[in-house]
């Protein structure tokens, strides 16, 4: 529905001098083109569709106090019509009585029309303080117009604002009502409920919150109109808060996100559990082996500290079930957090076994690239002629006695084998003097 504008000012000076013929009959018509786009605005007013609900409404708070003030200036209003159409009423007939009016007739109208002959009635004392003037007070037609246009601005303000409000919010509660019942319903087929899960909580506070928001808003529009911050004296200038509204949206919004991952969790459950199965048996797999080969290197490497092995996760397995469970009983808001610390603990757990298994065989290791290296400088004096050197036959037999027997001192087998790579070493060199000179 469109929002009448304010009434039109009159024109004119109280102490100009008397009109003549043709003045009061343009002043006459001009008033008259007032007086119906007045008429026109207070009856809009009064059919307005905000108007016509807060009667009806069951108001509190801010909003039944400024409907009370509201209705007693439209009944203002309509007394100082009134008195504006009496007034004309009055022109107009002293007019038509003569085709010439006399200099009398001429000095009466010109009061009526320019001077304060407005009385205004004593049904105005009823309108709000310091808005209406007091019983008995005379004003100019153009003074008259000017206290209605404020009443009126006023009036419409109040309405337009309440209208405003009770247009967007109610039903922005009522979508929003909508999608939570069925966001409700979702998580509840998985295991979302009140008392078992926050979110199924929060989907409680939500909707006692959309209740209580939506009978405030029916009941005290106007405590949720924010003003124009322009400064604006046009009436209806500001917007709905919905600040309200929007973190409830918000909270809905995350609320769905969380219902949408357990729902993921429960298309996606056995491949994860199947995937959780195999980490930790191979991190089972590895601890076993890595305890086994702490054994052989405790019986085969001697004056070696050799770090404990321990046995597989009891909490991971038994989470592991839990999950399980979960998985069998349809719990599915449960297993996604359980699902999600066991994925990241399970790989954890892998790391450990496998650097486990690294630590206890780190001397087997050292041993086996010892012997590495004293079978290579073998190999290399034998290529060069002096692998007969009575030192360096005795120095690898030590070296390699050492290696090959158990427990191997693994540091006193790197002395022999450097002492064996020192031998073969200045042996090479010797040679390739010898081989030097010969030629």
């Amino acid at each position: 529905m469109g929002v009448p504008g304010p009434f039109p000012g009159s024109a004119g000076r109280p102490d100009a001098p008397a009109l003549d013929r043709e003045e009061v009959d343009r002043a006459l018509a001009r008033l008259g083109a007032e007086y119906e786009a007045i008429e026109t605005s207070l009856l809009a007013l009064q059919d307005h569709a905000g108007r016509r609900l807060l009667e009806g409404a069951d108001l509190s708070g801010t909003t039944k106090e400024r409907w009370a003030a509201t209705e007693r200036s439209i009944t203002v209003l309509w007394s100082l019509f009134d008195a504006y159409t009496a007034v004309l009423t009055a022109a107009r007939e002293l007019r038509a009585r003569r085709r010439w009016p006399s200099v009398e007739d001429l000095a009466e109208l010109t009061g009526l029309l320019r001077g304060g002959e407005v009385t205004v009635p004593g049904a105005a004392a009823g309108g709000p303080e310091g808005e209406v003037p007091a019983p008995g007070e005379r004003f100019s037609l153009e003074g008259l117009v000017e206290r209605m246009n404020g009443l009126y601005a006023r009036s419409l303000d109040v309405i337009v604002a309440a209208d405003a409000v009770w247009s967007a919010l109610p039903a922005r509660i009522d979508l929003l009502a909508a999608e939570l019942q069925r966001t409700r319903s979702l998580a509840h087929s998985v295991g979302v409920r009140p008392g078992e899960h926050p979110a199924g909580d929060d989907l409680e506070r939500i909707t006692d919150e959309l209740v209580r928001l939506r009978a405030q808003v029916i009941a005290d529009p106007l405590a949720f109109w924010v003003s124009s911050s322009t400064g604006s004296s046009a009436p209806g200038g500001g917007r709905p808060d919905t600040a309200r509204y929007d973190r409830a949206a918000r909270a809905l919004e995350e609320i769905r996100r969380e219902v949408a991952a357990v729902l993921d969790v429960r298309q996606d459950a056995e491949r994860r559990l199947m995937v959780l199965r195999d980490v930790l048996s191979r991190a089972d797999r590895t601890l076993t082996e890595a305890r086994q080969a702490r054994g052989e290197v405790l019986a085969k490497i001697a004056a070696s500290e050799v770090p404990a092995v321990s046995g597989p996760s009891t909490v991971l397995h038994e989470q592991l079930a839990a999950a399980a469970e979960y998985r069998r009983r349809a719990q599915w808001h449960r297993l996604s957090p359980l699902l999600d610390s066991l994925e990241e603990r399970a790989e954890d757990e892998l790391q450990r076994a496998r650097e486990s298994l690294t630590a206890v065989t780190a001397p087997l290791a050292v041993r086996a690239e010892l012997r590495g290296r004293l079978d290579a400088y073998r190999a290399r004096v034998a290529r060069h002629g002096p692998a007969e050197d009575p030192l360096l036959v005795e120095r690898y037999d030590v070296a390699r006695r050492m290696l090959w027997s158990a427990p191997c001192d693994l540091r006193a087998a790197e002395q022999a084998v450097w002492r064996y790579q020192e031998a073969a070493a200045e042996a090479l060199a010797l040679e390739q003097v010898d081989g030097k000179g010969e030629s």
